[in-house]
C-alpha cells in the first residue's frame, strides 16, 4: 500500500506591516493554514510588527511570528528560508524589496502598483531576467463579478469590434481625502494617483480590452486639496494634524477630520500608539502642506490596438465609484458601480455613514435594437467579492484554472503603471508620451494577453 503524499507547505515572509498586510497574513493564517506558513514579518517601525505578531496569535491561535527590522531584510531571508516574499510597503520601496527578494532566490508577490516610475519598472524587469524568479500583481479589481462579466461580454462580442472607451473614476471626501491625510499625499512615495490609485483602472481596461497602451496624453492638477487652495476659499488652515486638534475642540466643524484615538483598535496601534517610533502621521490636514499629488486628472490613452479610452479621476466628490462605457460596431456596454464610502484604516460605520451601498449595473445597447441589463452574480468579500477569489489564487494549491487570466505577472503590472507614468510626464511637459520610451519591454506586445 502507498502512502499518500503529504502536500508541499509554502513558506512566506512578509515586507511592510502596514494596514494592507492583513490582506495576506489572515487568510495564510486561517482559510489556508493547511498549505500555507508565515515565517517572518518585516517594517520600518517595530510597533507595527508587533502588533500583526500579536494579532495572529490572537485571532487564528497563530504560533508568534519571528520579526525584523527593515535593515535586516536579507537576514530574515537566510533565517526564515521563504518561498516567496509578499510586499506590502509604501510603494516607493516595492522594486527594492522585489528585486532584493529575487536576489536572494525567492519568488514576490506585491501589492498594487507595481512601482511608481520608469527607472524603478527597469530594476524589477532586469532582477526577473537576471534571476529567472517571478512577480505577481494583485489586482483584485479584476476577480469581481461584475468585472468579470464585463470581459466575457466583451471578449465573445456583443457590441462588435471595440473602437472607443470611456471611464470616469469618483472618489468621495471620505476615501479620497484619505489619500491626502497619509503619504500617499507625497508624489515621490506613491507616484500620485494617477499611478496608486489609477493602476487599478488601467489594469481592467487593459485587461477587458486584450490590448498593451501605446501613448498618452493628460492633465492634472491639485484643485480642492493643499492650503493654498483652502485659503482662496476663504478657509483657515489651523493645524497640520487633526488628532491632537481634536482633542482640544478645534475639529468640531471640520468634516475632513480623523481623529486617530478614535479609529477601530487595529488601526489605532498601527498609526497612533506606534507614531512615536518613526514620526509617522496619517491624520495630516488635507488642507495642510506640502502636497504634491493631483486630486483632478485626465488622460487619453491610445492603444495599440486603435482603441482610445479617455479617462477621468477626481478625488474630492460627494459620492464613491465608477462608470464605464465601450463604444463598439454593433453597439455600446455601460457598466457602473457604486461603492459604499469608506476609508482603508477603518473608520466605524457611525462614522461614515450608511447612504450609499455596494451596487452595479450592466446594460447593453445594441445597435438599432432595444438595450437591456445583464444579470451580475453576488459575491461575498472585500472589493465585490474579488479579494477571496485572488487570495485563493495565492495561497490554495488547488485553486481552479484561471480560464480568464484573472493572474497578472510583471509584464502586465507594467502595463498598468505605465499608464499613470506616462500621465505624470505630460502632466509636465504638456505633451504626448509615448509607453515605449518608458518601458522598452512593452514595445513588442500588441495584446495584453501576449505579456507575462
Amino acid at each position: 500500500m502507498s502512502c499518500p503524499t503529504k502536500t508541499r507547505v509554502t513558506r512566506f515572509a512578509l515586507v511592510g506591516a502596514g494596514g494592507r498586510a492583513p490582506m495576506f497574513l489572515d487568510p495564510i493564517a486561517g482559510r489556508f493554514k493547511e498549505h500555507c506558513q508565515l515565517v517572518g514579518l518585516c517594517d520600518t517601525n517595530p510597533a507595527r510588527v508587533q502588533h500583526h505578531q500579536d494579532r495572529l496569535v490572537e485571532k487564528f491561535n497563530y504560533e508568534r511570528v519571528p520579526g525584523y527590522a527593515a535593515a535586516d531584510f536579507d537576514k530574515m531571508i537566510r533565517e526564515t528560508k521563504p518561498d516567496t516574499v509578499i510586499v506590502t510597503t509604501v510603494d516607493a520601496f516595492h522594486h527594492q524589496y522585489i528585486a532584493r527578494a529575487m536576489e536572494l532566490g525567492c519568488d514576490a508577490v506585491t501589492e498594487k502598483p507595481m512601482t511608481i516610475d520608469a527607472d524603478k519598472c527597469q530594476v524589477i524587469w532586469n532582477a526577473i531576467q537576471k534571476t529567472g524568479h517571478k512577480l505577481r500583481v494583485t489586482f483584485n479589481y479584476r476577480y469581481g463579478p461584475g468585472a468579470l462579466l464585463v470581459k466575457q461580454l466583451l471578449s465573445k462580442g456583443t457590441i462588435g469590434q471595440i473602437l472607443h472607451a470611456d471611464m470616469e473614476y469618483l472618489l468621495d471626501t471620505s476615501h479620497g481625502a484619505d489619500y491626502f491625510r497619509r503619504w500617499h499625499r507625497e508624489k515621490d512615495k506613491s507616484g500620485g494617483l494617477m499611478v496608486h490609485k489609477s493602476t487599478h483602472h488601467f489594469d481592467l481596461v487593459n485587461w477587458w480590452l486584450d490590448a498593451v497602451p501605446e501613448e498618452v496624453f493628460g492633465w492634472g492638477k491639485l484643485g480642492f486639496y493643499g492650503r493654498e487652495n483652502a485659503q482662496q476659499r476663504g478657509l483657515k488652515v489651523d493645524y497640520e494634524h487633526y488628532t491632537e486638534a481634536a482633542q482640544q475642540g478645534m475639529t468640531k466643524d471640520d468634516p475632513f477630520a480623523l481623529d486617530l484615538t478614535r479609529i477601530g483598535a487595529d488601526s489605532r496601534k498601527l498609526y497612533w500608539e506606534a507614531k512615536d517610533i518613526d514620526g509617522y502621521r496619517r491624520d495630516r490636514n488635507v488642507f495642510g502642506g506640502p502636497i504634491t499629488i493631483e486630486d483632478s486628472m485626465s488622460a487619453l490613452v491610445r492603444y495599440k490596438t486603435g482603441v482610445v479610452l479617455n479617462y477621468s479621476l477626481n478625488a474630492y466628490l460627494p459620492r464613491e465609484g465608477f462608470h464605464i462605457a465601450f463604444n463598439g460596431t454593433h453597439g455600446r456596454l455601460e457598466y457602473q458601480e457604486i461603492h459604499q464610502s469608506h476609508i482603508i484604516t477603518g473608520q466605524s460605520d457611525q462614522q461614515l455613514g450608511e447612504e450609499m451601498k455596494w451596487e452595479s449595473q450592466c446594460v447593453v445597447l445594441p445597435m438599432f435594437k432595444k438595450p437591456y441589463k445583464v444579470p451580475i452574480p453576488q459575491a461575498k468579500g472585500g472589493h465585490g467579492g474579488g479579494d477571496p477569489l485572488l487570495q485563493e489564487q495565492i495561497f490554495s494549491p488547488t485553486a481552479p484554472p484561471d480560464e480568464w487570466h484573472l493572474s497578472a505577472w510583471h509584464g502586465q503590472g507594467s502595463a498598468s503603471i505605465m499608464v499613470g507614468i506616462a500621465a505624470n510626464k505630460s502632466f509636465k511637459t504638456g505633451q504626448p508620451v509615448k509607453i515605449a520610451d518608458l518601458c522598452p519591454q512593452l514595445a513588442g506586445a500588441v495584446h495584453l494577453s501576449d505579456l507575462p
